[in-house]
């Protein structure tokens, strides 16, 4: 009896590039110990990276953002103009500047970036995290640059960058024949809305600011703004620097036991969680070093689950691009609470997993485009439930 011929599925293809040969090393034997990838170049400036890409065809491109000769914030452009379905996680040391470098990478188009380990970062954490995103990275990249690859997250990696400088207008098409999205909606709450709090993780910090900006500065002074994105901590403060610059309002880590007002943006701090708590009549910012959720610190769940408490149907929620399935408990709390969730949709997502496991849960009342989400957003605080 024949069998059909099975067709291997292709590893993903990595180029690592780092000035440092211990990392260089660290990471090649760290992804040696993996099925599934291949590392195709390792390169110590990227002037090198850049002569090497286009023989090596990496799906994923891990990149130092400091380097001789030719830094990463000079290489990424150049990468992403010679190979645009390229997935480019950043790595840098945790220092405030490092953090700032990364934020513009993310808005040049990197997918993702990652702390290298230190004092404040763990190796067994750095690998975990880094195996965890090539593996995802690297699966969308290898699909799309497959010639029969129909992957609706095809121009997420850079579309989503463009949705922050305004130069985003619409997902790509659906493909014909695409089903239509199968997901249970609930009716928004009909409650007015005293609070938005949004979560999000691979591709959020430049999904938080198109959100943030597409919202206004008006439309933003109505209500609490609370924010969870996975972060390490400096990261996060360059990160709330950002988005107030972004949106207009002011911006900030949360701090322990600060009142929670209208207008102001509040950031969970890199390493911690962030609650809102009642005090009397007042609201506070609850902060804490309690054990990781879903792998998680900060994680979405005590931001989603504490806000369910104290603002019930009054809670707009929004769970925007990112792995893995964070938030998806507090959503279901949220609805139970009478409050309302939207979730960001696969096409724009750099990953649909969170907004995925959110949409999956059937208390979404919609599921939307990124670009759709702040004038939903702002429809919302001024009382259109259409």
């Amino acid at each position: 009896m024949m069998t059909a011929a099975v067709t291997p599925v292709e590893k993903v293809r990595v180029m690592i590039v780092d000035d440092s040969a211990v990392v260089r090393g660290l990471v090649t034997r760290w992804l040696g110990e993996q099925p599934g990838f291949e590392v195709v170049a390792s390169c110590r400036t990227g002037r090198s990276a850049l002569a090497e890409l286009a023989t090596a065809e990496p799906h994923v491109v891990v990149l130092d953002i400091e380097m001789p000769d030719m830094d990463g914030l000079t290489a990424l452009p150049l990468m992403l103009k010679a190979k645009p379905d390229l997935a480019v996680v950043m790595a840098s040391t945790l220092t405030r500047r490092n953090a700032d470098v990364s934020l513009r990478c993310l808005a040049l188009g990197a997918a993702d970036f990652l702390a290298k380990p230190g004092a404040a970062i763990a190796q067994d954490d750095y690998r975990r995290d880094l195996v965890a995103k090539i593996k995802v990275l690297g699966e969308i990249a290898r699909r799309r640059s497959a010639p029969r690859a129909a992957d609706p997250r095809a121009a997420a990696l850079h579309t989503i960058a463009q949705a922050a400088s305004g130069r985003f207008l619409r997902p790509g098409p659906t493909p014909p024949g695409a089903p239509a999205p199968g997901f249970a909606l609930k009716p928004f709450s009909s409650a007015p809305v005293r609070a938005l709090a949004i979560g999000s993780s691979t591709g959020g910090p430049t999904a938080l600011a198109a959100v943030l900006k597409a919202i206004g500065v008006d439309a933003l002074s109505r209500v609490p703004i609370l924010v969870t994105q996975h972060m390490p901590a400096t990261f996060t403060a360059a990160l709330a620097e950002h988005l107030g610059a972004v949106s207009g309002r002011p911006a900030r880590e949360a701090t322990h036991g600060e009142p929670i007002e209208r207008g102001v943006i509040y950031v969970a701090p890199g390493g911690k969680h962030f609650s809102v708590v009642q005090s009397g009549a007042a609201l506070q910012a609850s902060i804490d070093n309690g054990p990781p959720e879903n792998f998680c610190k900060p994680s979405v769940e005590p931001m989603f689950r504490s806000a369910s408490k104290v603002y019930g149907s009054s809670l707009l929620a929004v769970v925007l691009t990112g792995m893995g399935a964070d938030g998806a408990a507090g959503v279901r709390m949220i609805s139970g609470a009478g409050g309302s969730v939207m979730a960001q949709d696969e096409a724009t997502s750099v990953v649909w997993g969170m907004p995925g496991a959110a949409a999956a849960t059937g208390c979404c009342s919609a599921v939307l485009p990124l670009p759709q989400i702040g004038p939903k957003i702002v429809r919302l605080l001024s009382g259109d439930r259409a």
